[in-house]
Parts: C-alpha cells; sequence; structure tokens
C-alpha cells in the first residue's frame, strides 16, 4: 500500500515515527517508507516533498479535516490535474526521489 504525503513540515526519514496527523485525520496509523520526489512551484516558490508511508495500524475513519479514505491505484491519476497525478505515479514507480517543476497546473520540462 502507498500513502502519499504533499504537504510540508518536511517527513522525518524513512522508518521515522509515525504521524499523528494522518492518524488524527484518517484513523491510520503511519510509518515513512521514502522521500519520493520533491516538487517546485514555480509559480508560488513553493517547494513540496512527496513521501510514501506505509499503514501499520489503525480503522480508516474519516474526520472534520477529512471526506475520505481510500487507497489510490495508477488509473486514478487519469481524473487529477497533471501537477497531482504525477505525484501519485511517482510514488508508485519506485525509482524516485524524483525532482520536478511545475507552474501549478502544468508540469515544466526539465532542461
Amino acid at each position: 500500500m502507498v500513502g502519499l504525503s504533499l504537504y510540508p513540515p518536511p517527513p522525518p526519514p524513512p522508518g521515522g515515527r509515525r504521524s499523528p496527523r494522518s492518524r488524527d485525520e484518517t484513523g491510520i496509523h503511519i510509518e515513512v517508507d521514502e522521500l519520493t520526489s520533491v516538487y517546485y512551484n514555480t509559480t508560488r516558490g513553493i517547494v513540496a516533498l512527496a513521501c510514501r508511508y506505509k499503514p501499520s495500524g489503525g480503522n480508516e475513519r474519516t474526520s472534520s479535516e477529512s471526506t475520505a479514505v481510500s487507497w489510490l491505484t495508477p488509473e486514478v491519476s487519469e481524473r487529477m490535474a497533471e501537477v497531482y497525478a504525477i505525484r501519485l505515479l511517482d510514488a508508485l514507480d519506485g525509482a524516485g526521489p524524483h525532482t520536478r517543476s511545475h507552474d501549478g497546473k502544468h508540469l515544466i520540462p526539465a532542461g
């Protein structure tokens, strides 16, 4: 199973502590597996780190900060904006960490 974090602060190193935020929002206890990507939004000057997580317990549930809990597959990326779809695909391919830039809507080709 793959979980993906798209918000700061930077995650702990692989095998690091469980995330209370994820548990509070989804009911799932997680452990950091690895950094999968670094994304730079050139329009807003924001760097986002994405990590793969693995579940280590808990029970799925929603909260006041979440509307659904689900495990995603590559096919769901077809319904996502390009800059979000690539984050899921990067996390699933196991070939990271990737580094990518975008303008908030579209990827910017490297180099």
